[in-house]
């Protein structure tokens, strides 16, 4: 949904900018909320803004995600001395940090973070290394957070177990037609029905406690420093809810440990790069700075295979239920997006003994 000038204006005065909006545009490639840059003029200096628009079909309660966002960045805030340091809500008009417009659709503003990047992919291998580095503060500095306080935005989110059952009901229904034309993809999926009680079942050993978790650890949801690469912040905060630290060093490697594009239609280009897997895993826990236990640590390899595993499950769950949840720009981009999954899961199992090898250096 691209917004008209009017509705953007409609929409930005309620929140209380420094000077006038002189220019908006679509902003980013998020799969879920619509996003805008603003520019403002205030003072003979140009200001910039980021409005979003939080998907009501994704996030129930927008009311909830906005509350689990102002009090961790709130929390965040007194961690740190830099003002980019943790994103910055901005007020409405009537001191709120979100608008709900008539239609019930919530709206937010955060002032743009200047001076920086945001990467698709891993330029270097410092690259990666910084964004670990990022998540694995994020983490540690939110140690002593209650976890109780959050809400669940997405009722089990990385419940990759209930994924499962979601996963075959879909298929079941097939109320595409589609499943005929994938049923390798099924069958693939299917095959690893045990590996996904791994980390509920630690959990369930008090192998792996439950945590404050961001759930969408990919490096473009990291901003780093324009002139040294360093970390900033931690953006997309939608989805922090209580989860594994596994599944957050997981996601991680699931997208920038590939060496192809999360929607890569070349099977053959798709494989994990361990050296990008190392680096990670150093600024990860680098960055947790003994947060983590031993039992967390050496399950790390299982986020990781868990994360890219359930991801695939859920783009071809879309793919069979009508494309009703993730963005998509031809008919079949879900369908490629999980064949690239899977083959990163192949190859993890390909790897496994090396990657654990790897984990256990660091400890």
């Amino acid at each position: 949904m691209q917004l008209s000038n009017d509705a953007v204006l409609s929409i930005a005065k309620n929140f209380k900018l420094n000077g006038e909006i002189v220019d908006y545009a679509p902003y980013g490639n998020g799969h879920i909320n619509s996003t805008y840059c603003l520019k403002t003029e205030f003072e003979g200096t140009t200001l910039r803004y980021i409005l979003q628009r939080v998907n009501g079909n994704v996030f129930k309660k927008p009311k909830e995600v906005m509350k689990n966002i102002l009090n961790v960045t709130s929390f965040l805030r007194d961690k740190t001395d830099n003002p980019a340091g943790v994103m910055s809500l901005v007020e409405t008009v009537n001191g709120k940090p979100y608008f709900i417009d008539e239609e019930g659709t919530c709206w937010r503003i955060y002032t743009f973070v200047e001076n920086a990047v945001c990467l698709e992919a891993a330029e270097t291998p410092e690259d990666f290394y910084n964004s670990a580095l990022a998540f694995g503060q994020f983490q540690n500095q939110l140690t002593d957070f209650p976890v109780e306080k959050l809400y669940e935005t997405i009722p089990d989110f990385h419940n990759t177990p209930k994924r499962f059952g979601d996963f075959l009901e879909a298929v079941n229904a097939d109320t595409c037609g589609r499943a005929e034309g994938v049923l390798e993809e099924i069958e693939f999926v299917k095959a690893r029905r045990d590996f996904m009680d791994v980390l509920y079942d630690a959990n369930k050993k008090g192998e792996l406690p439950i945590r404050v978790t961001h759930n969408d650890t990919k490096i473009n949801n990291v901003m780093l420093s324009a002139d040294t690469k360093e970390p900033l912040c931690v953006i997309d905060l939608d989805t922090i809810m209580p989860g594994f630290s596994v599944n957050d060093f997981g996601d991680s490697i699931r997208f920038g440990a590939s060496t192809a594009a999360e929607d890569e239609k070349d099977l053959g280009k798709v494989w994990l790069d361990l050296d990008l897997f190392e680096a990670y895993t150093k600024g990860f826990l680098e960055g947790c700075a003994g947060l983590l236990e031993k039992s967390e640590i050496m399950l790390m390899p299982e986020g990781a295979k868990m994360m890219t595993l359930e991801c695939g499950m859920r783009f071809l769950t879309d793919y069979l239920s009508g494309d009703t949840y993730f963005k998509t720009k031809y008919p079949e981009h879900n369908l490629v997006r999980a064949r690239t999954q899977f083959k990163l899961v192949a190859d993890m199992e390909k790897h496994w003994d090396e990657m654990k090898q790897i984990v256990e250096k660091y400890i």
